[in-house]
């Protein structure tokens, strides 16, 4: 009897999962039939599955741990069998890739548990014979263990969990110990931070409040307003206890809307909003006042500013569909402050996009320079003479960065670079670029330009 599926291609029986390795699954195979990010997968996943605290935390190290070794992952498979692994059963891939995890990642797992767990999954999740080909799958690489843990061993990209070209892109930009470092950097699990929303509370005020409900937390080394949890119940529970106190934002994602410095009562633009962390902190800081004009090009987006802006209560923030690519003739000249926080490679937040090193490309890199310096060029036209420009990124490609920078100012004379305050050494410097493997926080760059008066 064929499985029945829905419009995406999955199995009817995966929309409830019944256990951590179900749940899992079904995350898995948003990831990679859909597209959608590790975290909405899993979320959603958890959220839908009611599932124990003890099952939650197992499908998270799951999902996580298969997604950011799919290489090593693919690898062994090849090995292991004679069909080519893009032409395998997308349920009997995810089903594999979960096995293998267990197999060679999580030591506390009996082999023979993640076999016959495996085995159980493409019974109920495929079609007849398939737990056979899963089950010699996997019994297969348990007796070539070693032999293949050697080779992953003696290989760094397959060590490391990155793919080949990034792996050596870094080793030329880094060297050996620092790429290395890096892609260790990238495979931890990534630390929940907030921001406080200083319109409804203090981080001192927040941190008590946390405290009193048996969280742990420490202040962020890089931001006033930023809280690094240490011990928490969960996002939903924070949510559902303290729903306009924070934010959910990285440390260094923090660090623009400190760096633009709006002023009560000003007129900014935030020229590529969503999901809106940077607007909401913009337009916390000018204490609810003034006009934060947010854009994006999708209209989905635009809604989601507009709720992240609602719970927080503020009301300073209007959203616009716009292209940042495409001149706006009423915009010129028209802000205090602008904000560029431009599409990018995304190379320095790895670490919290676990399937984004699989589905970027070496060739797909040189598209970016050229769409940030376009949003950079109509951005700055929208800036007041005297204003001022914040670029950011989270990449750490100089092209997207430095030199993007560069080639701005030199076609650009009315502007210049300004100095602004180390978020950490309080030192005047004119750009920061943040490395993990050296900073301990996402890769991230930013820079403050002024226009001439």
């Amino acid at each position: 009897m064929p499985v029945r599926k829905d419009r995406h291609g999955m199995p009817d029986s995966l929309k409830r999962p019944v256990n951590g390795r179900e749940a899992a699954l079904q995350a898995l195979l948003q990831i990679w039939q859909e597209g959608a990010y590790t975290a909405i997968a899993l979320n959603r996943t958890l959220r839908r599955a009611g599932l124990e605290e003890l099952d939650r935390r197992f499908a998270t190290e799951l999902v996580n741990g298969a997604v950011k070794a799919k290489g090593t992952l693919d690898f062994v498979l090849g090995r292991m069998t004679d069909r080519p692994v893009r032409k395998l059963e997308p349920v009997i891939y995810c089903i594999l890739h979960l096995g293998l995890y267990q197999i060679f990642y999580m030591d506390r797992i009996p082999d023979a548990a993640a076999c016959n767990e495996s085995v159980n999954l493409a019974k109920k999740f495929s079609h007849k014979g398939t737990d056979k080909f899963v089950n010699g799958v996997l019994r297969g690489t348990l007796r070539q263990k070693e032999l293949l843990w050697e080779k992953i061993r003696n290989d760094m990209p397959l060590r490391v969990c990155h793919p080949r070209w990034l792996v050596e892109r870094w080793r030329r930009q880094f060297g050996d110990e620092e790429a290395n470092a890096l892609c260790h950097w990238n495979n931890e699990p990534a630390r929940l931070s907030l921001r406080v929303n200083s319109c409804m509370t203090t981080r001192d005020a927040f941190l008590q409040d946390l405290r009193e409900t048996g969280c742990e937390a420490e202040v962020s080394l890089w931001c006033p307003d930023g809280i690094v949890m240490t011990k928490s119940p969960g996002l939903q529970m924070l949510l559902e206890t303290f729903p306009h106190s924070f934010y959910v934002q990285d440390e260094s994602s923090m660090l623009p809307a400190m760096a633009l410095a709006p002023q009560p009562g000003e007129r900014v633009l935030d020229l590529c909003a969503a999901p809106g962390g940077k607007t909401t902190h913009i337009g916390a800081l000018m204490e609810n006042t003034g006009r934060v004009t947010a854009c994006d090009i999708y209209p989905h987006k635009l809604k989601l500013i507009a709720e992240n802006a609602a719970r927080l209560k503020l009301e300073n923030i209007k959203t616009e569909l716009q292209d940042g690519c495409v001149f706006r003739e009423e915009w010129e000249a028209a802000f205090d402050r602008v904000l560029v926080d431009a599409p990018c490679s995304g190379l320095g937040v790895l670490r919290r996009r676990a399937e984004a090193r699989w589905t970027k490309t070496e060739t797909g890199l040189r598209d970016f320079p050229a769409l940030q310096q376009k949003i950079l060029d109509n951005a700055s036209r929208y800036v007041k003479p005297g204003g001022v420009l914040v670029y950011s990124t989270c990449t750490i490609e100089d092209r997207e960065n430095r030199i993007l920078i560069e080639t701005f100012l030199q076609n650009h004379r009315e502007w210049k670079q300004t100095g602004f305050a180390h978020p950490r050494t309080k030192k005047t410097v004119k750009e920061l670029q943040l490395y993990p493997q050296r900073d301990g926080v996402d890769g991230f760059y930013l820079t403050v330009l002024q226009k001439d008066k």
